[in-house]
């Protein structure tokens, strides 16, 4: 079974008011997003969006775009009304793109939905990348995953986790050398059957508590599998300075 690429664009954003639409080196982001998209082996490209006025900038672009409600609290409610609209059986194969992410190489895409059409039992996966900026591992907007000895995730977090007592309790802090740090990456894929159960789940404390939806999943005892991303991607953008970051990386 082939898998299909769903990118969910929400027009409002409080950091950043009309980001899908905003100007990346001529083009709009969300048509870098599709574009970075469709050069993966990806059977379909999907645009989710509660805006007309992204509907109508797609207008011209080789796309199916999804209009969908306004009030969905994440880009995986937005994906539950796409498989609803469009009638997805539970066995399809979703990716879950963020429309801010116009630098996703297409090989972390191919490995999330590789990864599910060859394992059957695989409900969930996501991707990470090796961690070896001892301030990034100290950031709370960087996500950090602990996995097991089959890579599946143990726990995501903001916090600098597995904490080394040895090392972290020094001056300067520096990072342990006996111990590989995993730095998360958003990308989701997952089967449309999975969705539906996802949503039918209350939030759980620890999701509320680290503002980590996949915690869900965890917390009711579901397992996601953590792949290493053979290209981590570049940055997404989620204020005015990662937009003149990624326009000077992409101009490139």
């Amino acid at each position: 079974m082939s898998f299909r690429i769903v990118i969910p664009a929400r027009f409002a954003s409080t950091r950043l008011p009309g980001k899908p639409l905003r100007e990346i080196c001529g083009k709009p982001m969300i048509v870098h997003v599709i574009e970075r998209a469709k050069r993966s082996n990806a059977e379909e490209v999907i645009v989710a969006t509660d805006s007309t006025e992204i509907v109508e900038a797609l207008s011209q672009q080789d796309v199916r775009v999804c209009l969908t409600r306004e009030d969905h609290q994440s880009g995986t409610e937005r994906l539950s009304e796409v498989i609803e609209q469009l009638g997805f059986d539970d066995e399809q194969i979703l990716i879950n793109l963020q429309g801010d992410e116009p630098m996703m190489p297409a090989v972390c895409l191919n490995q999330v939905g590789q990864a599910l059409e060859q394992d059957k039992s695989l409900k969930m996966a996501t991707l990470c990348t090796p961690l070896t900026d001892i301030e990034e591992l100290f950031d709370p907007h960087a996500v950090k995953v602990v996995r097991d000895i089959n890579d599946f995730a143990l726990y995501f977090t903001r916090a600098a986790v597995p904490w080394s007592r040895e090392c972290f309790n020094e001056s300067p802090r520096e990072l342990p050398k006996s111990q590989e740090y995993q730095r998360h990456i958003g990308l989701y894929g997952y089967r449309a059957g999975f969705i539906r159960q996802y949503l039918n789940w209350e939030s759980s404390d620890i999701e509320k508590t680290e503002s980590l939806e996949q915690l869900r999943v965890l917390y009711y005892g579901e397992k996601i599998k953590v792949i290493t991303a053979e290209t981590p991607p570049g940055p997404g953008v989620d204020t005015v300075e990662d937009l003149n970051r990624v326009c000077e990386l992409l101009s490139k």
